[in-house]
């Protein structure tokens, strides 16, 4: 009897724990962040629909944190990756929607997350002349949700973004000749040239990267250089 009297303590005690963390987070946060798993899921939900993401992270993150087997820390795993996602928080949002992936390899919402990652990385596609990895990454990721789900109507917009990444990689490709050529190190800008044609064919650059191929090997030619490796 006395162990019951003891456990039944505890547990009030561990309740009120659980509202006193919850009323100091609510003074901080200025949020009243208390709530069954439901009531912050829906708030979290009104908070995103009005482009509030920053209060919506804080609401669908206490749901995860008070209701982690609750059915709606699904859904608030996903916003919480959408909000990031809308605040341009990329990295945060990539990490937020492998996790998710990771996690539930097998829920409906996969395509969707997938291209989202793809999203990340495109939006952060920058000019030719800078780095190419956001480019790179977002066409690697597109190619990776079209093989997995090749019917699915994400795939089918990944798709859409595939000539973007490849016309940046490609211009890119060029932009390095182009440098090259200019610094009259003629063999590796015909490399660069070369690459254009072999591996981002008919994106822009192919009549361009022709043009300096044939000035290159001129130039090699003149230097009585006529082998490339």
């Amino acid at each position: 009897m006395k162990r019951v009297i003891v456990i039944g303590i505890f547990i009030l005690l561990a309740c009120s724990g659980c509202n006193a963390l919850k009323k100091t987070w609510n003074a901080m946060t200025g949020k009243d962040l208390s709530g069954t798993a439901q009531q912050l899921a829906w708030t979290g939900m009104d908070a995103y629909e009005d482009g509030e993401y920053k209060d919506a992270i804080d609401y669908f993150q206490q749901l995860k944190d008070w209701y982690p087997f609750s059915k709606y820390a699904i859904l608030a795993e996903l916003k919480i990756a959408d909000s990031n996602y809308h605040l341009q928080r990329y990295e945060e949002a990539i990490f937020a929607y492998e996790e998710f992936e990771k996690l539930h390899p097998r829920n409906e919402a996969i395509p969707y997350v997938i291209y989202q990652i793809g999203r990340c990385y495109f939006d952060q596609i920058d000019t030719i002349d800078r780095d190419q990895t956001p480019a790179s990454k977002a066409y690697e990721t597109f190619q990776r949700l079209d093989k997995q789900f090749p019917d699915d109507k994400y795939a089918r917009s990944g798709l859409e973004h595939i000539s973007t990444c490849l016309k940046s990689l490609a211009g890119n490709e060029y932009y390095v000749g182009v440098y090259y050529y200019n610094s009259k190190h003629y063999k590796a800008a015909l490399h660069r040239f070369m690459s254009v044609l072999s591996e981002y064919p008919d994106v822009g650059y192919h009549q361009m990267a022709l043009e300096y191929i044939a000035k290159c090997e001129a130039e090699l030619a003149l230097e009585g250089d006529t082998e490339v490796n």
